[in-house]
Protein backbone atom coordinates (compact mmCIF):
# COMPACT_ATOMS: atom_id res chain seq x y z
CA UNK A 1 0.00 0.00 0.00
CA UNK A 2 2.91 2.62 0.56
CA UNK A 3 4.69 1.63 -2.05
CA UNK A 4 3.12 3.72 -4.70
CA UNK A 5 3.92 6.61 -2.69
CA UNK A 6 7.33 5.71 -1.59
CA UNK A 7 8.30 5.39 -6.09
CA UNK A 8 6.60 9.28 -6.15
CA UNK A 9 8.61 10.49 -3.86
CA UNK A 10 11.79 8.69 -3.66
CA UNK A 11 11.72 7.78 -7.91
CA UNK A 12 14.29 8.68 -9.90
CA UNK A 13 15.16 12.38 -10.30
CA UNK A 14 13.90 14.29 -13.33
CA UNK A 15 16.88 14.58 -16.17
CA UNK A 16 18.55 17.93 -16.48
CA UNK A 17 17.54 20.08 -19.30
CA UNK A 18 18.89 19.15 -22.85
CA UNK A 19 19.75 15.49 -21.10
CA UNK A 20 17.75 12.13 -22.20
CA UNK A 21 15.59 10.21 -20.05
CA UNK A 22 16.73 6.24 -20.57
CA UNK A 23 13.96 3.73 -20.20
CA UNK A 24 16.24 0.19 -21.13
CA UNK A 25 17.99 0.13 -24.12
CA UNK A 26 16.36 3.65 -25.68
CA UNK A 27 16.90 7.49 -25.18
CA UNK A 28 14.41 9.92 -25.14
CA UNK A 29 16.08 13.61 -25.57
CA UNK A 30 14.90 16.41 -24.06
CA UNK A 31 13.74 18.72 -27.19
CA UNK A 32 12.84 21.42 -24.80
CA UNK A 33 16.39 23.04 -25.80
CA UNK A 34 17.83 24.48 -29.43
CA UNK A 35 21.04 24.80 -31.26
CA UNK A 36 22.43 27.93 -30.81
CA UNK A 37 22.91 28.80 -34.85
CA UNK A 38 20.38 28.01 -37.03
CA UNK A 39 21.55 25.91 -39.91
CA UNK A 40 21.42 28.31 -42.42
CA UNK A 41 23.86 30.86 -39.90
CA UNK A 42 26.19 27.71 -39.49
CA UNK A 43 26.56 27.18 -43.13
CA UNK A 44 27.18 30.28 -44.41
CA UNK A 45 29.94 30.54 -40.77
CA UNK A 46 31.32 27.62 -42.56
CA UNK A 47 31.41 29.39 -45.94
CA UNK A 48 32.75 32.60 -44.46
CA UNK A 49 35.52 30.33 -42.75
CA UNK A 50 36.09 28.73 -46.26
CA UNK A 51 36.97 31.72 -48.06
CA UNK A 52 38.81 33.31 -45.47
CA UNK A 53 42.16 32.42 -46.21
CA UNK A 54 41.90 33.37 -49.95
CA UNK A 55 40.41 36.40 -49.64
CA UNK A 56 43.41 37.10 -46.68
CA UNK A 57 45.89 36.13 -49.63
CA UNK A 58 44.28 38.53 -52.46
CA UNK A 59 43.84 41.74 -49.46
CA UNK A 60 47.42 40.92 -48.34
CA UNK A 61 48.94 40.36 -52.24
CA UNK A 62 46.59 42.52 -54.17
CA UNK A 63 45.11 45.30 -52.31
CA UNK A 64 47.05 46.32 -50.26
CA UNK A 65 49.87 47.08 -52.86
CA UNK A 66 47.17 48.40 -54.74
CA UNK A 67 46.07 50.97 -52.04
CA UNK A 68 49.81 51.83 -51.01
CA UNK A 69 50.64 52.68 -54.16
CA UNK A 70 48.08 54.85 -54.70
CA UNK A 71 48.67 56.39 -51.40
CA UNK A 72 52.49 56.85 -51.95
CA UNK A 73 51.36 58.46 -55.89
CA UNK A 74 50.52 62.10 -54.07
CA UNK A 75 53.54 61.97 -52.01
CA UNK A 76 57.22 63.35 -53.41
CA UNK A 77 58.38 60.16 -51.42
CA UNK A 78 62.14 59.39 -52.42
CA UNK A 79 64.00 56.61 -50.99
CA UNK A 80 66.69 58.78 -50.91
CA UNK A 81 65.42 60.65 -48.39
CA UNK A 82 62.61 58.70 -46.98
CA UNK A 83 62.78 60.88 -43.79
CA UNK A 84 61.52 64.26 -46.69
CA UNK A 85 58.46 63.31 -47.50
CA UNK A 86 55.82 65.42 -48.63
CA UNK A 87 52.47 65.35 -49.64
CA UNK A 88 52.16 67.59 -53.23
CA UNK A 89 48.52 66.32 -54.62
CA UNK A 90 48.65 65.35 -58.33
CA UNK A 91 51.92 67.08 -58.90
CA UNK A 92 53.13 63.64 -59.75
CA UNK A 93 50.31 63.12 -62.47
CA UNK A 94 50.92 66.37 -63.68
CA UNK A 95 54.56 66.06 -63.93
CA UNK A 96 53.75 62.44 -65.89
CA UNK A 97 52.12 64.70 -68.89
CA UNK A 98 54.76 67.68 -69.09
CA UNK A 99 57.85 64.93 -69.26
CA UNK A 100 58.78 64.36 -72.61
CA UNK A 101 60.42 61.04 -71.92
CA UNK A 102 57.13 59.89 -69.95
CA UNK A 103 55.08 60.98 -73.06
CA UNK A 104 57.26 59.45 -75.29
CA UNK A 105 57.26 55.87 -72.99
CA UNK A 106 53.23 56.36 -73.54
CA UNK A 107 53.41 56.28 -77.37
CA UNK A 108 55.70 53.79 -77.39
CA UNK A 109 53.63 51.26 -75.59
CA UNK A 110 50.69 52.38 -77.54
CA UNK A 111 52.64 51.60 -80.52
CA UNK A 112 53.24 48.20 -79.47
CA UNK A 113 50.28 47.42 -78.55
CA UNK A 114 48.64 48.01 -81.40
CA UNK A 115 50.83 46.42 -83.41
CA UNK A 116 51.57 43.63 -81.48
CA UNK A 117 47.72 42.83 -80.85
CA UNK A 118 47.04 43.29 -84.77
CA UNK A 119 49.77 40.89 -85.92
CA UNK A 120 49.04 38.23 -83.45
CA UNK A 121 45.29 38.55 -84.35
CA UNK A 122 46.10 38.00 -87.79
CA UNK A 123 48.25 35.27 -87.53
CA UNK A 124 45.70 33.66 -85.04
CA UNK A 125 43.16 34.13 -87.33
CA UNK A 126 44.87 32.26 -90.26
CA UNK A 127 45.80 29.58 -87.74
CA UNK A 128 42.19 29.07 -86.55
CA UNK A 129 41.14 28.43 -89.71
CA UNK A 130 43.78 26.36 -90.78
CA UNK A 131 43.29 24.17 -87.67
CA UNK A 132 39.39 23.98 -87.57
CA UNK A 133 39.13 20.37 -89.01
CA UNK A 134 39.49 18.19 -86.65
CA UNK A 135 42.29 15.20 -87.96
CA UNK A 136 45.11 13.87 -86.23
CA UNK A 137 47.38 16.71 -88.45
CA UNK A 138 45.97 19.53 -86.77
CA UNK A 139 45.91 18.33 -83.13
CA UNK A 140 49.61 17.21 -83.78
CA UNK A 141 50.28 20.97 -85.04
CA UNK A 142 47.94 22.50 -82.40
CA UNK A 143 50.10 20.79 -79.70
CA UNK A 144 53.60 22.07 -80.84
CA UNK A 145 51.93 25.73 -81.70
CA UNK A 146 51.18 25.84 -77.93
CA UNK A 147 54.64 25.23 -77.17
CA UNK A 148 55.62 28.75 -77.20
CA UNK A 149 53.10 30.04 -75.00
CA UNK A 150 54.67 27.37 -71.94
CA UNK A 151 57.99 29.04 -72.03
CA UNK A 152 58.23 32.05 -69.30
CA UNK A 153 58.54 35.48 -71.12
CA UNK A 154 61.84 36.74 -69.89
CA UNK A 155 63.27 32.97 -71.43
CA UNK A 156 61.76 33.88 -74.82
CA UNK A 157 63.14 37.60 -74.45
CA UNK A 158 66.78 35.94 -73.38
CA UNK A 159 66.73 33.74 -75.78
CA UNK A 160 65.76 36.05 -79.49
CA UNK A 161 68.31 38.14 -77.61
CA UNK A 162 71.46 35.25 -77.87
CA UNK A 163 69.80 34.61 -81.56
CA UNK A 164 69.74 38.09 -82.72
CA UNK A 165 73.12 39.12 -81.36
CA UNK A 166 75.47 40.36 -84.77
CA UNK A 167 78.48 39.15 -83.18
CA UNK A 168 77.75 35.27 -81.78
CA UNK A 169 74.20 34.72 -82.47
CA UNK A 170 73.00 32.14 -84.41
CA UNK A 171 70.83 34.68 -86.71
CA UNK A 172 72.23 38.10 -86.17
CA UNK A 173 75.59 37.08 -87.01
CA UNK A 174 74.74 35.97 -90.68
CA UNK A 175 71.68 39.10 -90.94
CA UNK A 176 74.27 41.48 -90.20
CA UNK A 177 77.17 39.89 -92.34
CA UNK A 178 74.66 39.86 -95.57
CA UNK A 179 74.10 43.53 -94.95
CA UNK A 180 70.67 43.06 -94.11
CA UNK A 181 70.47 44.95 -90.33
CA UNK A 182 72.94 46.89 -88.64
CA UNK A 183 76.03 46.60 -87.83
CA UNK A 184 75.19 45.80 -83.90
CA UNK A 185 71.86 43.81 -85.24
CA UNK A 186 68.24 44.61 -85.63
CA UNK A 187 67.95 44.98 -81.75
CA UNK A 188 70.95 47.45 -81.75
CA UNK A 189 69.15 49.43 -84.35
CA UNK A 190 66.61 52.32 -82.95
CA UNK A 191 64.47 51.35 -86.68
CA UNK A 192 63.89 48.26 -86.10
CA UNK A 193 63.97 47.65 -82.25
CA UNK A 194 60.38 47.88 -81.92
CA UNK A 195 59.22 45.88 -85.11
CA UNK A 196 61.76 43.03 -84.09
CA UNK A 197 60.24 43.03 -80.30
CA UNK A 198 56.61 43.38 -82.25
CA UNK A 199 57.62 39.99 -83.86
CA UNK A 200 59.10 38.40 -80.74
CA UNK A 201 56.02 39.20 -78.83
CA UNK A 202 54.07 38.12 -82.17
CA UNK A 203 55.83 34.28 -81.85
CA UNK A 204 54.95 33.56 -77.90
CA UNK A 205 51.41 34.84 -78.41
CA UNK A 206 50.01 34.13 -81.52
CA UNK A 207 49.60 30.62 -80.93
CA UNK A 208 47.53 31.93 -77.59
CA UNK A 209 45.25 34.07 -79.99
CA UNK A 210 44.81 30.81 -82.34
CA UNK A 211 43.54 28.73 -79.40
CA UNK A 212 41.12 30.88 -78.25
CA UNK A 213 39.53 31.80 -82.12
CA UNK A 214 39.52 28.02 -82.84
CA UNK A 215 37.58 27.46 -79.37
CA UNK A 216 34.99 30.01 -80.78
CA UNK A 217 35.17 28.28 -84.16
CA UNK A 218 34.51 24.93 -82.84
CA UNK A 219 31.18 26.40 -80.60
CA UNK A 220 29.74 27.57 -84.00
CA UNK A 221 26.49 25.47 -85.11
CA UNK A 222 27.18 23.52 -88.58
CA UNK A 223 24.08 23.40 -89.47
CA UNK A 224 23.52 27.21 -90.51
CA UNK A 225 27.24 26.31 -92.47
CA UNK A 226 25.96 23.51 -94.35
CA UNK A 227 22.90 25.53 -95.40
CA UNK A 228 24.94 28.19 -97.13
CA UNK A 229 26.90 25.52 -98.72
CA UNK A 230 23.79 24.22 -100.13
CA UNK A 231 22.76 28.06 -100.83
CA UNK A 232 25.54 28.05 -103.33
CA UNK A 233 27.46 30.97 -100.50
CA UNK A 234 31.45 30.77 -101.50
CA UNK A 235 33.73 30.20 -98.75
CA UNK A 236 34.45 33.61 -98.46
CA UNK A 237 30.66 34.49 -98.15
CA UNK A 238 30.38 32.13 -95.52
CA UNK A 239 33.29 33.70 -93.59
CA UNK A 240 32.15 37.18 -94.02
CA UNK A 241 28.34 36.96 -93.16
CA UNK A 242 27.82 34.13 -90.85
CA UNK A 243 31.53 32.76 -89.60
CA UNK A 244 32.78 36.21 -88.37
CA UNK A 245 29.49 37.43 -87.00
CA UNK A 246 29.23 34.50 -84.69
CA UNK A 247 33.04 34.56 -83.80
CA UNK A 248 32.88 37.96 -82.50
CA UNK A 249 32.55 37.22 -78.74
CA UNK A 250 36.00 35.05 -79.33
CA UNK A 251 37.25 38.12 -80.70
CA UNK A 252 36.79 40.20 -78.46
CA UNK A 253 37.84 37.98 -75.45
CA UNK A 254 40.87 37.21 -77.40
CA UNK A 255 41.69 41.11 -77.89
CA UNK A 256 40.66 42.58 -74.35
CA UNK A 257 43.19 39.53 -72.78
CA UNK A 258 46.17 40.61 -75.13
CA UNK A 259 45.61 44.14 -75.01
CA UNK A 260 45.76 44.15 -71.36
CA UNK A 261 49.07 42.24 -71.49
CA UNK A 262 50.50 43.88 -74.23
CA UNK A 263 50.13 47.11 -72.60
CA UNK A 264 52.18 46.15 -69.67
CA UNK A 265 54.92 44.15 -71.46
CA UNK A 266 58.10 44.14 -69.23
CA UNK A 267 59.77 41.03 -69.32
CA UNK A 268 61.01 40.75 -73.23
CA UNK A 269 61.76 44.01 -73.33
CA UNK A 270 63.65 44.13 -70.53
CA UNK A 271 65.65 40.60 -71.18
CA UNK A 272 66.47 42.08 -74.67
CA UNK A 273 67.12 46.12 -74.68
CA UNK A 274 66.25 47.12 -71.37
CA UNK A 275 64.28 50.33 -72.82
CA UNK A 276 66.87 51.32 -75.56
CA UNK A 277 68.19 51.73 -78.08
CA UNK A 278 67.88 55.53 -77.36
CA UNK A 279 64.78 54.86 -75.81
CA UNK A 280 63.10 53.64 -78.68
CA UNK A 281 61.80 50.53 -76.96
CA UNK A 282 61.41 52.36 -73.50
CA UNK A 283 57.50 51.29 -72.86
CA UNK A 284 55.76 52.55 -69.96
CA UNK A 285 56.27 49.41 -67.55
CA UNK A 286 59.91 49.97 -67.95
CA UNK A 287 60.17 53.54 -67.76
CA UNK A 288 58.14 52.93 -64.31
CA UNK A 289 60.57 50.53 -63.03
CA UNK A 290 63.92 52.94 -64.32
CA UNK A 291 62.14 55.34 -62.38
CA UNK A 292 61.24 53.52 -58.79
CA UNK A 293 64.70 50.70 -58.48
CA UNK A 294 67.08 53.17 -60.66
CA UNK A 295 66.19 56.53 -59.56
CA UNK A 296 64.22 55.05 -56.80
CA UNK A 297 61.60 57.97 -57.04
CA UNK A 298 58.81 56.01 -55.52
CA UNK A 299 55.98 58.57 -56.27
CA UNK A 300 56.50 59.15 -59.47
CA UNK A 301 56.50 55.39 -60.13
CA UNK A 302 53.52 54.81 -58.66
CA UNK A 303 51.43 57.51 -60.48
CA UNK A 304 52.73 55.68 -63.43
CA UNK A 305 51.83 52.38 -62.40
CA UNK A 306 48.10 53.97 -61.39
CA UNK A 307 47.96 55.70 -65.14
CA UNK A 308 48.81 52.16 -66.48
CA UNK A 309 46.08 50.60 -64.70
CA UNK A 310 43.22 53.06 -65.61
CA UNK A 311 44.40 52.29 -69.21
CA UNK A 312 43.62 48.90 -68.52
CA UNK A 313 40.57 49.69 -66.93
CA UNK A 314 39.09 51.66 -69.97
CA UNK A 315 40.15 48.93 -72.32
CA UNK A 316 38.38 46.00 -70.37
CA UNK A 317 35.44 48.27 -70.47
CA UNK A 318 35.28 48.99 -73.95
CA UNK A 319 35.84 45.53 -74.72
CA UNK A 320 33.53 43.81 -72.42
CA UNK A 321 30.52 46.53 -73.98
CA UNK A 322 31.53 45.26 -77.53
CA UNK A 323 31.60 41.55 -76.35
CA UNK A 324 27.49 41.83 -74.99
CA UNK A 325 27.07 44.16 -78.42
CA UNK A 326 28.39 41.30 -80.19
CA UNK A 327 27.04 38.58 -78.42
CA UNK A 328 23.51 40.26 -78.78
CA UNK A 329 23.84 40.30 -82.11
CA UNK A 330 25.28 36.67 -82.65
CA UNK A 331 21.69 35.35 -80.58
CA UNK A 332 19.81 37.12 -83.20
CA UNK A 333 21.29 35.44 -85.94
Amino acid sequence: MTARPLIRRFGPPSPARGEGVRFGRRSYLDTSTKPSLPFRRRRQLFLILLGAPALIYVLAVAVWPLAQGVDNSFYDYSLLRPTKTAFIGLDNYRALWINEEARRSIVVSAIFTFSAVAVEFGLGLGLALLLWRDSLFQRVCLALLLIPVTVTPIVVGLMFRALLASDYGMLGYYISAWGLSHPRGWLGDPTTALPTLVAVDAWQWAPFMALILLAGLKSLPTDILEAAEADGATSFQRFRLIILPMLLPAIFLALVLRTMDAFRVFDIVFATTNGGPADATNVLMIYAVKQGLEFFNIGFAAAIANVMIICIAIFSFVFIALIRRADKRANEL
